[in-house]
């Protein structure tokens, strides 16, 4: 039965270049996933394409569109994102899974709107730590502050992406990435509404991924759990999270 597939995580989490790793080597369980493009008001990163990655529009023309309740829309870390529903049903109709992979704000809307009562779906989070890794955190003797924490792992595999993309950084570019690093322990706070958690400490900015053709440490470990779930299989290695396990903050 074709489902909706929703894949979802903070910025520079790995979500990319797992979903390029399942292309690669399990093209039997990618071929049935198709993406759903979200127009986007931010301007296309190097390699990106202008409906295939997104529908790179004026953010003035998305908050157009939002206004129709067939639309789905809002603010993500500075950007403006949308989905129209109805590209949902015309993948459905087709018999293969209508794919999302990106933030979680979006899933979190089309959530409250109702629209995952409408479908089967599978829900995955991909996490940059486990769940062993934040309740050691969380422990007062350790005094951690885990949003700071959680940003800096997460600043720390932006600033290695954006480099590689662009070399040299401009203030925008820096300022885009404290965005997303601050951001991704409030994300972090809606993984417990996926049905499925994959801890990934291999980011976006990972060699594990493709420098040696086949993904090696937890890409690959990531990699094989993502498959599992596709084949409607539960990997030992996926985690189910509390809603408590990480507070909700502004």
């Amino acid at each position: 039965m074709a489902r909706l597939v929703l894949l979802s995580g903070p910025s520079c989490v790995g979500k990319g270049p797992l979903v390029s790793a399942l292309r690669r080597h399990h093209p039997e369980l990618a071929g049935q996933l198709v993406p759903l493009v979200l127009h986007n008001s931010r301007a296309p990163r190097p390699g990106e394409a202008d409906g295939v990655d997104y529908h790179f529009r004026p953010r003035a023309e998305i908050e157009e569109l939002a206004a129709s309740p067939e639309f789905v829309a809002c603010d993500v870390r500075g950007d403006f994102q949308g989905l129209e529903l109805a590209a949902i049903d015309q993948v459905l109709e087709s018999g293969r899974d209508a794919f999302f992979e990106g933030n979680p704000f979006i899933p979190e809307m089309l959530r409250e709107a109702g629209v995952l009562d409408r479908y089967p779906t599978l829900t995955v989070f991909l996490a940059p730590l486990t769940r062993q890794e934040l309740v050691y955190l969380q422990d007062p003797a350790r005094r951690v502050d885990l949003g700071r924490f959680v940003a800096d792992v997460m600043r720390r595999k932006l600033l290695r992406r954006t480099v590689r993309q662009k070399t040299h950084l401009s203030q925008l570019d820096l300022a885009d990435i404290e965005r997303r690093a601050t951001s991704a322990i409030f994300e972090l706070g809606y993984a417990h509404r996926s049905e499925h958690v994959i801890a990934n400490h291999d980011g976006e900015d990972s060699e594990n991924w493709d420098a040696f053709y086949y993904p090696i440490g937890d890409a690959f470990l990531a990699m094989e759990s993502f498959a599992s779930l596709l084949r409607g299989e539960r990997p030992s290695r996926v985690e189910t999270w509390e809603a408590d396990l990480v507070p909700m903050t502004d």
